[in-house]
């Protein structure tokens, strides 16, 4: 990994763990193992290299999705595999631990890759419950993009609850509620 991938790897593990404030360029240069001149030939300053981050995130985060969304299988299998797909409960989601950071949110070059993470990931959704409606293997009065946003809800909050209890099973209790309300 050459030095500016190594930035942007460390900046997404310390604003996972420490959010925005938190991620010092100085615990930045120390986890990447790059000096400061490294660091300010390859971003312009730690916002710069913090979109970088969060980019690759959001990024990573659409990647698996997409490739849960795009395996074989029913509507419901696909949806229960991105819901069930191996997690750090406990951790949080990369991104959604963002909308929690009041500097990554007032900042809109920082917010507009999550924003568009999370639009994205409803829309998917949409389109699989509208494909599942539209099949019959969903009941005909599900509406798409309000079942979407509840399923974006379920994961975002499983997290939640899951780091409140200090129990993963709480992420997979709540994931397995809202596949039995699909499910009918």
């Amino acid at each position: 990994m050459d030095t500016r991938e190594r930035l942007i790897e460390s900046t997404r593990e310390l604003l996972w763990e420490r959010g925005y404030v938190g991620t010092s360029p100085k615990a930045i240069q120390e986890r990447s193992g790059a000096g400061q001149g490294s660091m300010y030939h390859h971003f312009h300053g730690k916002p710069d290299l913090a979109l970088a981050a969060i980019s690759r995130s959001a990024e990573d985060m659409r990647g698996r999705a997409a490739a849960e969304f795009a395996r074989p299988g029913t509507v419901v299998e696909r949806i229960t595999a991105y819901l069930r797909r191996e997690r750090d409960a406990l951790k949080g989601c990369p991104v959604g631990r963002l909308t929690q950071d009041p500097d990554v949110m007032a900042d809109p070059r920082l917010r507009r890759p999550v924003e568009e993470t999370f639009a994205w990931l409803t829309d998917r959704l949409a389109e699989l419950v509208a494909e599942g409606r539209d099949t019959g293997e969903l009941d005909a009065g599900i509406d798409p993009a309000a079942t979407a946003a509840a399923l974006v809800a379920v994961v975002q909050g499983g997290y939640v609850l899951a780091r409140a209890a200090g129990s993963a099973d709480v992420y997979a209790h709540a994931t397995d509620g809202a596949l039995g309300l699909l499910r009918r």
